[in-house]
């Protein structure tokens, strides 16, 4: 490949790694970017270029792995230290919050791949996800109840689960709509990052590999520099995000997102229509 092919995927790791984690669309971004700029489906064609934006997400996978190692580990019962049992979050929690955009994901996988990936859809999904968004902070003075993610019930997980199904159209968000669902339904916006980051770890691992298996009668082993540098790239840049996202996430809450997220909209339906 050449070396402004192999500069796109360090390009498109850096947009992922910056985006994910917060409430503003990765998936969103990289369809912007590349479809404005980069074009990546040019010399990768189509279904190897939108699986490629599903792929990388497995470096920011990996940089969550990192950073919340030890809650991973007391959820699979690696961890024996005193806190570890203490943790009242179990691995069935992150499981049914799962099972509702899981489920869509199988049924639906292919038909978002062929119909949503676009920049009329993404537009779309930017506006109505930065509308939930003002609504979660609108009420969360008055609704917080659980400051941690130890403090989240059953009920609470699989209804955050229901409304992660929003982020299967691209340019919602899923840490946008996860993070907005657990604040309405009475987290704090920290618990409700916590449990979302942690909760898209099997969940993006689960759709990489599904659109890896579907599409590989489309790749080759030239193809293979492409994806490592992405994914690289978008774990150094996500390990950098996810600290920095933490740290603000309950001193400035989600208007500032969503109003970036209206401007960026405005931006592009007057730069592209």
């Amino acid at each position: 490949m050449s070396a402004w092919e192999l500069f796109v995927a360090f390009l498109l790791g850096l947009v992922e790694g910056l985006t994910e984690f917060a409430p503003v669309s990765s998936t969103g971004h990289m369809i912007v970017v590349d479809d404005l700029w980069l074009r990546s489906s040019e010399f990768l064609g189509s279904p190897v270029a939108n699986t490629f934006k599903i792929v990388i997400q497995l470096g920011s996978i990996l940089a969550v792995v990192v950073v919340f190692r030890q809650r991973i580990a007391d959820l699979l019962g690696l961890h024996t230290s005193t806190r570890g049992r203490q943790n009242k979050l179990r691995l069935s929690h992150v499981l049914i919050g799962l099972l509702p955009a899981g489920v869509l994901g199988l049924l639906f996988e292919d038909y978002i791949d062929e119909h949503l990936f676009s920049l009329e859809t993404v537009l779309i999904g930017l506006v109505v996800g930065a509308f939930l968004m003002i609504a979660a902070d609108l009420v969360s003075g008055k609704k917080v109840k659980i400051e941690t993610i130890d403090q989240i019930s059953y009920r609470q997980a699989f209804s955050i689960g229901l409304i992660q199904c929003l982020s299967l159209w691209p340019g919602f968000s899923r840490s946008g709509s996860t993070i907005s669902g657990g604040v309405l339904l009475g987290l704090s916006h920290r618990a409700a990052a916590d449990f979302t980051f942690i909760m898209a770890v099997p969940i993006m691992m689960g759709a990489s590999a599904i659109s890896l298996l579907s599409k590989w009668e489309y790749f080759t082993i030239d193809m293979l520099p492409f994806f490592t540098i992405g994914f690289i790239s978008a774990f150094v840049f996500a390990l950098i995000s996810i600290k920095f996202f933490l740290k603000l996430i309950n001193r400035i809450r989600l208007i500032p997102f969503a109003i970036y997220r209206i401007i960026l909209a405005a931006v592009i339906y007057i730069l592209y229509f």
